[in-house]
């Protein structure tokens, strides 16, 4: 079993990428990071803009996150996937909606499900990345759980993110622990929960058991662990160093 890699996720920077993608690239490597997730490139030009930057920093791009809206169209869908692979990158990553119904739920499986198939036949890893509203319940049924059963472990795997979990109202590492053969990519994030649960923090400041949940998530033998901070009251380069001289305590 090996270390993953560990990355960052460049929301944290807003949109400053677009205007700084050298300086944000730099300040990541500094931090000590392997790579980015980021948005994948409009077009070729983009993308090869995109890949001289990574080069250029000696970053990877680990992979892309989409709504299930980018997945309407399959070959818009496939143009992308070929981009993510130009750029080197193995994992797409897609989350949902708050729905209000249990079958909500379950159609945004199938969604899912065909999305993934169109990724495996890619050579591209398709993953569902969860907030807290998925672990909503139904009548004694956990949506979560219940999409999770609907999606074909074969096309779509997991990219927990262990603050929404928390959130959610799971332990992250039992949850993780449970689907151990589905979760090859994951977000760390912290942060407050309750009625802040919108206040993120670095990684350590929060009430997550993040030492429990890198425990269960090296048990994954994960490709990928990727801080995800979606704001920051601080520099965006001082919240990524402090998060990853986090990871480092544990080991990471």
């Amino acid at each position: 079993m090996g270390q993953p890699q560990v990355g960052v996720q460049l929301i944290i920077y807003g949109r400053r990428p677009q205007t700084d993608l050298p300086g944000v690239l730099a300040e990541v490597a500094a931090a000590g990071y392997a790579g980015i997730e980021g948005g994948l490139p409009a077009d070729a030009q983009q993308c090869g803009r995109l890949r001289t930057a990574l080069a250029q920093a000696g970053l990877a791009f680990a992979g892309s996150h989409c709504g299930l809206g980018d997945q309407a169209d399959p070959a818009r869908l496939k143009e992308r996937l070929g981009y993510l692979k130009a750029l080197g990158g193995r994992y797409l990553i897609s989350s949902g909606s708050p729905w209000k119904t249990l079958n909500e739920h379950l159609d945004a499986a199938e969604v899912l499900n065909r999305t993934g198939e169109v990724c495996r036949g890619e050579g591209v890893t398709f993953c569902y990345h969860n907030h807290h509203w998925e672990f909503r319940d139904f009548g004694g049924t956990t949506a979560f759980h219940a999409m999770i059963a609907a999606m074909k472990p074969e096309a779509v795997k997991l990219c927990p993110d262990v603050y929404w979990v928390y959130v959610g109202g799971e332990k992250p590492e039992d949850f993780v622990s449970r689907y151990r053969d589905r979760c090859p990519y994951f977000h760390f994030k912290d942060g407050t929960g309750g009625d802040q649960a919108g206040e993120f923090r670095e990684l350590g400041r929060g009430s997550v058991d993040l030492p429990a949940a890198l425990k269960a998530a090296l048990g994954c033998d994960p490709d990928w662990i990727v801080v995800e901070q979606d704001a920051t009251q601080m520099d965006p380069a001082e919240s990524n160093r402090i998060s990853r001289e986090y990871l480092r305590s544990l080991g990471l």
